[in-house]
């Protein structure tokens, strides 16, 4: 009797008098495998097993061998590029910049979703619900005015990003920032961190 167990190996079972075995077919480079002999018991078998360690890192498709330029050092690596964008070390340079952009901008909604509701609930403000917000024509200012105010503030953030991510640490300066350098120095290459807007310190 065989009993397939999914693509990294194979069990096969015997019925034998003198002993039973265990057989695989592994992939060397995600699995490992130690052999351990138990002593037969009088008027008993004698078997021998192969214990299969399962693969330490975890990818996005269990058993897949993640390219060598994803070597897990990266957060959230899962070994997922099936097009091969990141073989190159200065594109996926780019691209870890990029995610910390779009987590920060989900962040910051997250951050404004919760906030407005507040206001809204609590009756403070009357706020239209969240993804009401962009249909509604705001009073105290008018959409042309809103998205240069947009442009300008998110313009300079991302200008001091970039010019960290160039020179690292070159925003973080004395005299670099109106005395508030220290506050939003990173951890790593990327403005910006710091207490103010990273104060668990998790990146």
């Amino acid at each position: 009797m065989a009993v397939a167990m999914g693509r990294p190996f194979a069990i096969q079972s015997c019925l034998s008098s003198s002993f039973c075995s265990l057989s695989q077919n592994i992939n060397q480079s995600s699995f490992g495998a130690a052999e351990t002999f138990f002593p037969a018991k009088p008027s008993s078998t004698r078997c021998k097993t192969i214990a299969v360690h399962a693969q330490q890192r975890p990818t996005w498709l269990p058993g897949l061998d993640p390219p060598p330029y994803l070597d897990g050092t990266l957060a959230g690596d899962f070994g997922f590029d099936p097009l091969g964008l990141g073989e190159d070390e200065q594109s996926l340079k780019w691209y870890v910049q990029a995610e910390l952009v779009h987590s920060r901008f989900a962040m910051a909604g997250v951050a404004g979703i919760l906030f407005t509701d507040l206001l809204r609930v609590t009756g403070i403000r009357k706020l239209p619900v969240w993804y009401e917000a962009g249909a509604v024509k705001f009073e105290f200012a008018s959409t042309r005015t809103l998205i240069v105010v947009q442009l300008l503030l998110m313009g300079f953030a991302e200008t001091k990003r970039y010019m960290d991510f160039v020179s690292p640490g070159s925003q973080a300066k004395e005299g670099s920032f109106f005395g508030l350098e220290s506050a939003l120095e990173g951890l790593e290459p990327g403005y910006p961190g710091g207490p103010l807007l990273n104060p668990l310190g998790a990146g």
